[in-house]
C-alpha cells in the first residue's frame, strides 16, 4: 500500500558551515575572554576541571575540549510530565509554548488600563492558559504585588501549582527564596525529579557574567534532579555587539559556558539552552524585538540542534501596548518562524508594554495564531492521485464540489475555524453593525475569563500550599 507524501514547509537559516563558524568563534570567545564567575563554589569546580584557578578578577577562559566534554555529557532530550505525573512532551522535538511572564501590571482586556498584578490575578491567568488548548506549560505570568514582598515568589508558585496540572516554568526572583520555593511544590505535589513537571528558568548576567543568583539557582537545579532552562537576555547595542554576528557569537558563549557548568555540578545533568535576542532603542531607552531578533532566535535553534540539545527561545511578546497592531505582528512573525524552524520552547506569551504588563486579551488572540502556525507547518498530505481523478471526473467541467463526497466528509475540519471572528461578506458586516475583531477579542476574552474552572483537586492542593507557608519565616 502506497502512502501519501506530505507536503510539509521547514525553515532554515543556517548553512552547516555556517554552523560551525559560529561554534568556532564562541568557543575561541570563551577560551580567549572567557566568562567572570562570582560564585565561589562554581570558581572551585571550574579550576577543577580546568588545572587553573582565577585571579582577582574572577575570570574563566574554558578551553574548547571542555565544551566538547559538555556537549557529549548533556542528554538531548527533556522529558516533561504533567502537574499528575503523566507524559506531556518532550523537549527536543516541536515546538512548545508557555504563559507569561513576570509582569508588575495586569493589563483590563476591556479598558487596557493597568493595574498592579494581584494574586487574583495570578490565579486567573494560570488557568486561563490553563484552558487555552496552544499552551503547552505555565511560566511564572506575574509578581504578585498585594502580598508581603518577602512570601511574593512563594505565593505566586503555590497559584500556579494549585490551578493546572500543565508543567510549569518557574522563575524566582528572589535567589534566598529559591530552595523554600522548590520545598513548597514538593509539599503540594510530592518528589519533583520523579517525573519533573517543573522546570526552573535562570539568566546569567550579559554579557559574560555567571553571576552568584543565577548560579546558586542553577546548582539547586540541578542538585534536586531537575531540568534546567539557562537562557540569555541580550540588548543589541547594550549589552551585546549591534552586530547581529557580535551578538549571536556573545551569546552563544554564554550558553556553551551555562552548559559547561551544569555538567561540571553533575555530569548527564537535563539543560534547555536558548537566548533572548533583543536590541535597544536609545530613544525611548528600552528593548523591543527587531525581525534580525527572530533570525537570530532560529539560528540559536539551529545551533542547538546541532548540538543535538533541547532550545529555549523567544516569545515575541512584550512587544504593543495590548491588543493591537504591533502585539500581532510580533505574535505572528514568533510563532509562525518557531513552528516552521527547529525551537523549542516558547515560554513567555501574553505580555505587553516592554514586557511590565500582561494582557489576557493578548494570550487568547496568540492561542489562535499558535493554532494557526502549528496548521501550516504540519502541512499536508499528497492524497492519491486516483481518488482526485475519479472525484474531479464525477463533478465534471463547469460543476462544483459542494456535494461531493470528499466536501462532505470534510468540510467541518477542512479549514481554521477562528472561536470569534466570522469570514464574513462586506454585506454581512454592514447588517452586523461593523464590528471591529479586536472588539469581538475583548468579548472573547471576557467570556473565557468569565468560566475557569479549577482543577478538580484544586481546594487540597491549596491547603497543602498554605499549610506550608504558615511554616516559612519571613
Amino acid at each position: 500500500m502506497t502512502h501519501p507524501s506530505i507536503v510539509q514547509p521547514h525553515l532554515s537559516v543556517l548553512t552547516p558551515e555556517q554552523i560551525a563558524e559560529v561554534h568556532e568563534r564562541s568557543t575561541r570567545l570563551l577560551s580567549a575572554v572567557g566568562v567572570r564567575v562570582d560564585s565561589p563554589h562554581a570558581l572551585q569546580l571550574f579550576a577543577r576541571a580546568t588545572g587553573q584557578s582565577a585571579g582577582d578578577d574572577r575570570r574563566v577562559r574554558i578551553p574548547p575540549e571542555l565544551v566538547e566534554w559538555a556537549l557529549r555529557a548533556a542528554p538531548s532530550g527533556v522529558d516533561v510530565y504533567d502537574r499528575l505525573g503523566n507524559p506531556a512532551f518532550r523537549l527536543g522535538g516541536a515546538p512548545r509554548f508557555g504563559v507569561g511572564v513576570t509582569c508588575l501590571y495586569y493589563q483590563d482586556p476591556d479598558t487596557d488600563r493597568v493595574v498592579p498584578f494581584a494574586r487574583h490575578h495570578m490565579r486567573a491567568m494560570v488557568r486561563l492558559g490553563s484552558a487555552l488548548p496552544s499552551f503547552d506549560v505555565i511560566s511564572t505570568v506575574g509578581v504578585v504585588q498585594d502580598v508581603d514582598p518577602a512570601m511574593s515568589d512563594m505565593v505566586a508558585a503555590l497559584e500556579m501549582a494549585a490551578n493546572t496540572d500543565k508543567p510549569l516554568v518557574l522563575l524566582v526572583s528572589d535567589e534566598r527564596r529559591f530552595p523554600a520555593v522548590l520545598d513548597l511544590l514538593e509539599a503540594m505535589n510530592g518528589d519533583l525529579a520523579a517525573r519533573p513537571s517543573v522546570l526552573p528558568y535562570v539568566n546569567p548576567l550579559t554579557p559574560l557574567v555567571l553571576n552568584q543568583g543565577t548560579v546558586d539557582k542553577a546548582i539547586r537545579t540541578i542538585e534536586r534532579g531537575l531540568p534546567l532552562i539557562w537562557s540569555s537576555y541580550g540588548m543589541a547595542g547594550a549589552t551585546t555587539p549591534i552586530a547581529p554576528t557580535g551578538t549571536l557569537v556573545l551569546l552563544q558563549a554564554e550558553l556553551l559556558a551555562g552548559l559547561v557548568l551544569s555538567q561540571l555540578v553533575c555530569e548527564g545533568a537535563s539543560i534547555v539552552l536558548g537566548f533572548l535576542p533583543s536590541f535597544f532603542d536609545m530613544r525611548t531607552m528600552s528593548s523591543f524585538y527587531d525581525p534580525l531578533s527572530y533570525l537570530l532566535n532560529l539560528a540559536c535553534a539551529e545551533m542547538m540542534a546541532w548540538y543535538g540539545l533541547p532550545h529555549c527561545g523567544t516569545s515575541g511578546s512584550g512587544m504593543g501596548w495590548g491588543p493591537d497592531l504591533l502585539t500581532a505582528a510580533n505574535q505572528w512573525a514568533n510563532h509562525l518562524t518557531s513552528c516552521l524552524g527547529k525551537v523549542g520552547l516558547v515560554p513567555f506569551v501574553g505580555d505587553v508594554l516592554g514586557s511590565k504588563a500582561f494582557s489576557p486579551a493578548c494570550l487568547v488572540y496568540a492561542d489562535e495564531v499558535i493554532a494557526q502556525a502549528r496548521r501550516l507547518a504540519q502541512g499536508f498530505a499528497l492524497d492519491d492521485a486516483a481518488s482526485t481523478l475519479d472525484e474531479t471526473a464525477r463533478v465534471g467541467p463547469g460543476g462544483d464540489f459542494l456535494t461531493s463526497e470528499q466536501t462532505l466528509a470534510r468540510f467541518r475540519t477542512a479549514y481554521y475555524r477562528s472561536a470569534f471572528l466570522d469570514n464574513l461578506t462586506l454585506e454581512q458586516w454592514q447588517a452586523q453593525g461593523c464590528p471591529q475583531a479586536v472588539d469581538r477579542l475583548r468579548q472573547h476574552t471576557r467570556q473565557r475569563l468569565s468560566d475557569l474552572p479549577a482543577p478538580a483537586d484544586w481546594t487540597e492542593r491549596t491547603a497543602r500550599g498554605e499549610a506550608f507557608l504558615r511554616t516559612v519565616s519571613l
